[in-house]
């Protein structure tokens, strides 16, 4: 989710909702799920010494996101928090008078921007809490936060319209009110402490080593511990579904398809099947090296099907949802759906396999095989969303 008021209803943003494949089978994958089942609303479950698994609702078709706490001499850190709403507030209050009670939530850790990890940090922040993340998370909270819009702008019809939305629909987004990240992040107030790529930090007494993801979310925060075997994933490693990786008329050039291929690769050379990850969403697991493979193949099998009907017919981003999502979509999904598929788009674009191949009517962009030499990635990344 890195645009203000790009969806009319609160974007599903961590998960990919229109499920570009389906997941193998836990023996198949080689993932597996030492727990079966999630904590109970207000409660938590022990994942080892100092750390606890909780779960906070979201209202939405992906309708949880966890949260852990890590026990500290100085009290708890919370990493993410769930959407600012009167009922997660309820919730933490409860989490804080029983499992929590005895020690204050002294930090805050965000693993990204999105609000269902960032919703209430700056809740937090105003009881006392820090908060930690990296800078571009910080960045983009802040900035959605504060960019309230009562009706999209400009640059978002004109990105939806070369995507390939149809009148109709484009019409109804131009009347209506969009969501906005506002919506539901308290404000985040001046002030945090950053994350950087490859330092060490201290936090439920372990030493953690910081890795950065790219593709869901720029500069995305992973922590592998260095004394057991915990790996805090986010939304960066999940069993099971595959996170969105869409984009946005805030940077329409931009390839989180490449990103996420290439974080995958890294992220490969330090997993191991030991490791117990803990995950945005859905349930901890094990199985790392084949999850991670896992996640990098299914968005180059989706790539491969993409430029092989595209070498044959030119299409928009909209008019390729049957082969990269292989289901009918919705219209909650729509707008997930239609990021994701520009963002194989450029991939293909900056690959130098695809390229403009004409308008429709409707001045949607259409996008077919290229048999030239690919054009300098600085071209490449050219400005869709100009008016007109």
């Amino acid at each position: 989710m890195t645009g203000a008021g790009h969806t009319p209803a609160p974007p599903d943003a961590d998960a990919d909702a229109a499920d570009m494949a389906a997941a193998p089978p836990p023996a198949a994958s080689g993932v597996q799920h030492p727990w079966r089942d999630p904590p109970a609303e207000g409660q938590a479950t022990q994942i080892a010494d100092g750390v606890l698994w909780l779960r906070l609702p979201l209202p939405m078709r992906l309708d949880h996101v966890n949260c852990y706490a890590l026990r500290d001499d100085d009290g708890w850190t919370v990493v993410d928090t769930g959407f600012d709403t009167s009922r997660t507030r309820a919730i933490w209050q409860a989490l804080l008078d029983g499992p929590l009670a005895g020690a204050p939530v002294v930090r805050v850790l965000a693993t990204h921007q999105h609000p269902d990890h960032m919703g209430l940090a700056g809740w937090f922040q105003s009881r006392g809490a820090a908060l930690w993340t990296s800078r571009t998370a910080w960045l983009f909270a802040r900035m959605l936060a504060l960019d309230v819009q009562d009706r999209a702008t400009p640059e978002q019809l004109a990105f939806w319209r070369r995507a390939g939305m149809d009148p109709g629909r484009l019409a109804a987004r131009a009347a209506e009110r969009p969501w906005n990240t506002g919506d539901v992040v308290h404000p985040l107030p001046l002030g945090y402490r950053r994350l950087i790529e490859g330092e060490v930090v201290r936090l439920g007494r372990r030493d953690w080593r910081v890795v950065m993801g790219e593709g869901h979310a720029a500069e995305h925060v992973t922590l592998w511990s260095q004394d057991d075997d915990l790996v805090i994933g986010g939304d960066q490693l999940l069993p099971g579904i595959s996170p969105n990786l869409g984009v946005y008329p805030t940077e329409p050039g931009a390839d989180p398809v490449g990103a996420w291929i290439a974080s995958c690769r890294r992220m490969a050379v330090l997993a191991h099947d030991r490791h117990l990850v803990l995950p945005g969403h859905k349930l901890p697991f094990t199985g790392l090296p084949a999850r991670l493979g896992q996640l990098a193949d299914n968005h180059e099998s989706a790539l491969e099907r993409l430029a092989a009907a595209l070498a044959v017919a030119p299409r928009t981003a909209v008019g390729c949802f049957d082969l990269l999502f292989r289901r009918r979509i919705g219209d909650g999904e729509y707008g997930l759906a239609l990021v994701e598929a520009v963002a194989h788009i450029n991939a293909l674009r900056l690959r130098g396999l695809v390229g403009p191949a004409g308008e429709t009517a409707d001045g949607g962009r259409l996008w077919g095989g290229v048999t030239a030499p690919p054009r300098s990635a600085s071209n490449d990344r050219d400005d869709q969303t100009r008016p007109g």
